[in-house]
This record gives structure tokens, C-alpha cells and sequence, in this order.
């Protein structure tokens, strides 16, 4: 459910062939299309003779940036980060690149993903004499790159050295003395794909940022790999493999936009296959089938086809309304969801409905909006959920609920649907859901629906839940 979850952050590496091409533009638009990963807050770096300048603010990107400032930010390589916060507060001193400059090592950095030990880190490099100017874990990682780097000034052993020091999830893009490189963590929990053309090298969280530049997708960057994009080349290093993989399963159910290539698999595919999945675990007699827009849209159109259940528009999103702030009371906080979704009387009214949406966090939201499709007159509500039941937290970049939010730990699936006021409610099975992506589940990140994590949690993180 929408309100309910939220996603770190979108990345962007641009490269021009072209040294006097400036690439600041071109960053712009991929992290435009990027927005649904962050809307806290947005920035670009570029390098140019030697030295990294960077403009960062907090909004959207077009808030962010103008015209003005893109023709400031001159350089053929640079990145792009756009922000949603969960380690480190909502503020501009967490804007992101980070960029430091110590001695002889200049580096800015961008950063999807949650490193779950960050704060034993940063104790022990301010014990070192390390210096931090925001509460984020993204700066914890540039200053061990740089505590490395004074050792021997070799880049990727620096790289590799303090990538081993890390706990969690992480797709990175870095600029080092005016080499851009790319980085993800070797389970591969978050996204980062390669694309090029005769112009550009382009390193994104998504592959929909390559569409708006015409930019060919080549790859997924491998778990484990360190891409070096220096002087028109790409070379590749890696970290120790491990032996599976962990692919965030909510990156396919939720945060990547639909018409997206992700971990080398078309998101609106496996979006479909999880509707008709719950087509075939949960055949109900109904008269239409409704999505939770918007990333709901494709299961629900999978359901339809698998069923022959008419499709419909039964809810509208309300897409100018940005985020709601924390509302202090019930009837404050149905009204915000009133604000962003509205009912089709004509849809829903004397129907048998089928609703369908990606996930249930909290219920909060699933309360609000199953009442409003009972007051616009349905006979009956069945709610059928595109991911299992959420019973554990997230440790690696979505901020989702402490243990003791979450709806679905110590309910049963009655209770659940009596709280959330439908005549039934069904969850995708595990086996479902993990057939529906392709890829084998071991090689998928799932702690959240099994709670069987796949890197170690630290105790004291375990203990605040």
C-alpha cells in the first residue's frame, strides 16, 4: 500500500565520449524519470578540470534544478541522486552526492540502499578523527573509501576494502578523481543498470531512465561488481561472490515503475504474473476487479484476463497530491487518503468487487480506501494482495514499520479481514509470489514475508523492534 512504504533513493552515472558535451541535462532527465524513488530531495555533481561541482536541494527535481544552473554544472561524467530518507533525517545537510575532498582524493557518491551497521562505522571513524557533516549512511561510505585510499592511493582495492566493512544493501555511483564507477553489494539486493550508445555510458537505478536519453540497455550490473568508466572504457573488478544472490522482491512488486528492466526482468511481466497467480489461488465470483492504482494496475489486469472478470477504473488517483504529512487524528488521516484516491460510484455501486493491491504494511490505508468503496454503494469487497503477508521489518532501505505495526504478525487471516472491513482477503502464496518473478527463492531477498534475513541484522537493530 502506498503510504505505507517507502524507498531510499534513484542513482544516475552519466559519461560523454564527448569531453566538451556537459552531461548535467542528460543526469537531470534520467533522475526525472527516477522521481518515484525520491522526492525528499535531489542532486547533480559533474567534474570538470579536476574539480567536482555539485548543486543539491531538497524537493523534486524540478524544484531543484532550472536551466540556469544546469548550464553551471559543466562536465562530460557526473551523477545524479534523488532521495527518500530512512537512515538520516529530512533535511539538506543529507542531500545527496556527498562530496568530500581530503588531500589527494576527491569523491562524490550516490547511494540506493541501507547499510545495517552504519552507526558502529561512523563511531569508529570519528574515533579515527573523521569528520561527518550529515547523520546519513552514504556518508559513512565515502569516508571509509577515504580511510582506505590514504593507505596506498590504489581506488578499487580502497573500493573493495571498504565494501567489506559493509553490512546491507547498497548500489553505488562514485566519482574518484574523475573516474565515475559503479558498485553493487554482492547479493545484489538493489537494482543498477548499464546502458550505452554512440554518446553516453549511462549507469541507472532503472532502466526506464535510458528511454527519455535513447540510451540502449546492455545489462544489469552484476552483484559483487566494481564498473570503472574511464576514458571511453569500462573494466570490470569484483567483490568476494557470495553464493546467492538476494534480489529485493518489493523492487518488483512496488518501487520500480512498471515499464522498467530490472535485475535483467521486465517489472509489468512479472507484475502480470502475480495477477494471474492470484487468479488461480483465489478464484472469486465477482463483477469487477479493481486496482489500488498505480502499481497495482498490472496484477489486477493479469486477474482480469485470467478470469474473465471485467476490468475497471473503480478508483482514481489524485496524482498532484505529494506526500501527507503525519495526521494526529483518524478522521485527519482519511481525509489524506481521500485527497490522494476518489471512488467511481457508476464502477462499484450494487457490484460484487474484487479490489487488488501490490501490498498491506499497516492496514491504515486498506482500511480507508475499503471504506470508501463500501460507501459508494458495493454489494461486496474482496481484497487480494499481490505480496504475502508482511511479518518482519526491512533492514535494507525501506522504511516500512517497526514489528509490533505490522497487521499481519500474530493475526490470523479473519481477524485481518474483519479489521480491514472486507468480506475476504487473500495473499499471494510465497511459492506464488516466487513463481510469478522467475527467479528461484533463494536468490531473492524475503525477510520481510519470512523473516529469514540474508546478511546478519545487529542485535541492538533486532532489539528496537
Amino acid at each position: 500500500m502506498q503510504n505505507d512504504l517507502q524507498d531510499k533513493c534513484g542513482i544516475v552515472g552519466v559519461y560523454s565520449y564527448d569531453e566538451s558535451l556537459d552531461v548535467a541535462s542528460w543526469i537531470y532527465s534520467g533522475l526525472y524519470t527516477l522521481q518515484h524513488r525520491g522526492q525528499e530531495s535531489a542532486g547533480i555533481s559533474v567534474l570538470k578540470d579536476g574539480r567536482i561541482n555539485t548543486h543539491v536541494g531538497m524537493g523534486l527535481v524540478s524544484d531543484v534544478f532550472n536551466n540556469d544552473l544546469l548550464d553551471i554544472l559543466n562536465g562530460n561524467v557526473g551523477i545524479g541522486h534523488v532521495r527518500y530518507s530512512t537512515t538520516g533525517d529530512s533535511s539538506y545537510e543529507n542531500c545527496s552526492p556527498f562530496v568530500e575532498h581530503k588531500e589527494d582524493i576527491i569523491i562524490s557518491m550516490g547511494h540506493n540502499g541501507d547499510i545495517v551497521n552504519s552507526e558502529i562505522l561512523r563511531e569508529e571513524l570519528k574515533a579515527s578523527n573523521h569528520e561527518f557533516k550529515s547523520t546519513t549512511d552514504s556518508e559513512v561510505i565515502c569516508h571509509l573509501i577515504i580511510d582506505e585510499y590514504n593507505k596506498d592511493h590504489d581506488v578499487i582495492r580502497s573500493i573493495k576494502s571498504a565494501c567489506s566493512r559493509l553490512i546491507g544493501s547498497y548500489s553505488l555511483v562514485i566519482l574518484i578523481n574523475g573516474v565515475l564507477y559503479a558498485v553493487r553489494d554482492p547479493l545484489g539486493m538493489k537494482p543498477l543498470a548499464l546502458g550505452t550508445n554512440d554518446d553516453f555510458i549511462v549507469v541507472a537505478s532503472e532502466s526506464v531512465a535510458f528511454d527519455s536519453l535513447d540510451i540502449d540497455y546492455v545489462r544489469s550490473i552484476e552483484p559483487g561488481e566494481i564498473l570503472a568508466i574511464d576514458n571511453g572504457e569500462m573494466t570490470s573488478y569484483y567483490l568476494p561472490r557470495e553464493e546467492h544472490t538476494a534480489n529485493c522482491m518489493f523492487e518488483y512488486l512496488y518501487f520500480a515503475r512498471p515499464d522498467s528492466i530490472i535485475f535483467d526482468k521486465k517489472v509489468y511481466d512479472v507484475r502480470l504474473n502475480v495477477g494471474k497467480k492470484l487468479a488461480e489461488e483465489y478464484p472469486i465470483d465477482a463483477d469487477v476487479v479493481i486496482a489500488v492504482p498505480d502499481s497495482a494496475i498490472p496484477a489486477t489486469l493479469g486477474y482480469s484476463r485470467a478470469t474473465g472478470i471485467p476490468y475497471a477504473e473503480g478508483l482514481i488517483k489524485n496524482r498532484y497530491v505529494g506526500r501527507t504529512f503525519i495526521m494526529p487524528t483518524q478522521k485527519d488521516r482519511d481525509l489524506a487518503v481521500k485527497l490522494k484516491m476518489n471512488t467511481i460510484e457508476s464502477v462499484l455501486k450494487d457490484k460484487r468487487v474484487i479490489v487488488i493491491d501490490d501490498s498491506v504494511v499497516r492496514g491504515t490505508t486498506s482500511t480507508t480506501i475499503i471504506k470508501m468503496i463500501r460507501e459508494a454503494g458495493a454489494k461486496e469487497v474482496h481484497l487480494l494482495v499481490g505480496c504475502p503477508e508482511i511479518i518482519s521489518p526491512c533492514y535494507y532501505g525501506i522504511a516500512m514499520a517497526t514489528k509490533e505495526e505490522l497487521l499481519a504478525v500474530d493475526r490470523t487471516n479473519e481477524e485481518i479481514r474483519d479489521i480491514i472491513g472486507v468480506d475476504s482477503i487473500g495473499y499471494i502464496s510465497i511459492e506464488g509470489l516466487v513463481e510469478s518473478i522467475g527467479t528461484p527463492a533463494e536468490d531473492l531477498c524475503l525477510g520481510c514475508i519470512t523473516g529469514d534475513y540474508p546478511t546478519v541484522i545487529p542485535p541492538e537493530l533486532e532489539d528496537k523492534e
